[in-house]
């Protein structure tokens, strides 16, 4: 069986802490040390990771580019808003309510809110430019594409 463990890069552990546990009502299970808190309430325990702007995201990036070191091309943290093709979809019972909670923690809108025959969809991104997806599932969710 495989478990999945969602860690998340913040530059501000503690702004983080109070951004997830009230915009998704997760609480603080475990303090590894001052860089590290796990959070849980969800389906899969939330690690924080507390990582300085500027520090580099892969020590590998130079042995990716033949030798050439690309750290200061693409390997370092910026927390501004970023595009990545994977992120989280939190599925939730109430779209309207998750999505209000979510933007009085800090929660930025990102256009409006998808319905389709399997649920509605709300795309936010967190104060740290993590891009993440509310889903209320209508009906028989996903399998009303079958």
């Amino acid at each position: 069986m495989t478990r999945v463990l969602i860690n998340l890069d913040v530059p501000d552990l503690a702004a983080a802490e109070t951004f997830y546990t009230q915009a998704f009502g997760l609480r603080v299970g475990r303090r590894f040390s001052e860089g590290v808190i796990e959070l849980l309430g969800a389906e899969s325990p939330w690690y924080l990771l507390h990582k300085q702007p500027g520090s580099a995201w892969s020590s590998a990036s130079a042995e990716a580019s033949n030798g050439r070191d690309t750290r200061s091309e693409r390997g370092q943290r910026d927390y501004s808003r970023h595009w990545t093709p994977v992120h989280l979809d939190l599925v939730v019972d109430d779209l309207d309510a998750a999505l209000a909670r979510a933007q009085a923690a800090g929660a930025q809108r990102e256009g409006p809110t998808h319905e389709q025959a399997w649920g509605r969809l709300a795309l936010l991104a967190d104060p740290f430019g993590h891009g993440f997806c509310l889903v209320q599932f209508l009906g028989r969710g996903y399998d009303e594409l079958l």
